[in-house]
């Protein structure tokens, strides 16, 4: 249904968007490394809830924008592009701080830690172009239906995002106390993740495979 390359391409996306500090990786970290890592995973969780809610809502708006306006298409490939850019310089860019140098937060109950992971997921900006504007490029029509492929490429990227999540909360303590002598590795995390997000933006825009008419 999906093809390999847009398999490894929304896989790589998902990969340099979760490894980028952003709402997600500040709230899961800052919760793990102050409270444990069980807070840590119940965080997770209601974060892992909000992906479910994009999906949701991707599968549907991705099927009737792309059947109804195929124009849009174009405009959503380079505003995917251009977010990925963006995103690569915020990563590189000095005078960033690290995630794993948190500020410390207040012990909360179980309930609070999941829909607090939810809400922080929900109003992520990270998360919401990538539903809108970067998983879209990797729906090839002519493959099939464009529900399915947005479902399987969305499920494709919740994997990639929790897996690296469940790492963080688990390695978090360990994880900032090794960094916060060796600021070289810090620069070199922030390069590379860079690098691979301005790589896949060039390719992404300078794609023209996927630029023809949709049709229902």
């Amino acid at each position: 249904m999906i093809s390999l390359g847009a398999l490894v391409g929304i896989a790589l996306v998902a990969l340099g968007l979760v490894l980028t500090p952003g709402p997600n990786m500040l709230y899961l970290v800052s919760r793990s490394i102050t409270q444990g890592r069980r807070a840590g995973l119940i965080s997770l969780a209601g974060v892992a809830a909000g992906f479910g809610v994009y999906l949701v809502a991707a599968v549907a708006g991705i099927a009737v924008v792309f059947v109804l306006v195929p124009a849009l298409y174009t405009a959503v490939k380079l505003a995917g592009a251009a977010y990925l850019l963006f995103l690569a310089w915020r990563t590189v860019r000095p005078g960033g701080r690290s995630p794993f140098d948190p500020q410390p937060l207040p012990p909360d109950g179980p309930r609070r830690l999941f829909t607090m992971g939810l809400v922080t997921n929900l109003l992520n900006p990270k998360i919401a172009v990538l539903y809108v504007a970067l998983l879209p490029q990797f729906v090839e029509p002519g493959r099939g239906s464009v529900a399915t492929q947005s479902l399987l490429l969305g499920i494709t990227q919740i994997t990639v995002a929790l897996t690296v999540n469940t790492l963080i909360v688990l390695g978090a303590g360990s994880v900032a106390a090794f960094l916060r002598g060796r600021p070289t590795w810090q620069r070199v995390q922030r390069y590379v993740m860079g690098t691979v997000l301005a790589g896949l933006a060039v390719r992404i825009a300078a794609d023209r495979s996927r630029a023809a008419v949709i049709t229902p």
